[in-house]
């Protein structure tokens, strides 16, 4: 954090702690536990996750390692892109407004909690030809009831 001030951290330090966690084919069990301890997300509550949707539900290890490498590389993307979107608007801070911005127009997650300060316009969605049909349709049917 930066100033601790909540939801700001320095752009340049994120920049800088941001690397890839390379994993060697080692058995080494002490290894492990250090990668671990560096992936954002642990296999412990990786299985948490899995059996609070289907407590039956076992994950190979190979099927864990791919889950744990997609999370590390999507968290890795949105703070880099976050990054970028501070040092567009020309801040030296990462903030929850860079990291929203991007949850929300790359990958369509809006974030509960963090409201805004302009009000988000909301896009009318587009009729299609098919479906302007079936309401004139069930008009033309309904006037002549």
């Amino acid at each position: 954090m930066a100033g601790g001030i909540p939801g700001m951290m320095d752009v340049n330090a994120i920049k800088t702690e941001v690397q890839p966690v390379m994993m060697s084919q080692g058995p080494s069990s002490s290894h492990q536990q250090s990668v671990d301890d560096d992936k954002i997300l642990s296999k412990h509550r990786l299985n948490e996750l899995v059996k609070e949707i289907d407590p039956n539900e076992q994950l190979d290890d190979d099927v864990e390692d791919m889950l744990m490498q997609i999370a590390d590389d999507f968290i890795e993307n949105i703070v880099s892109a976050g990054c970028d979107l501070a040092k567009h608007r020309n801040g030296t801070v990462l903030e929850v407004k860079d990291l929203k911005l991007h949850l929300e127009n790359r990958w369509n997650i809006s974030v509960p909690g963090y409201c805004t300060d302009e009000i988000r316009s909301f896009k009318k969605p587009s009729i299609t030809e098919a479906h302007k049909q079936r309401l004139a349709l069930i008009r033309k049917v309904s006037k002549k009831s």
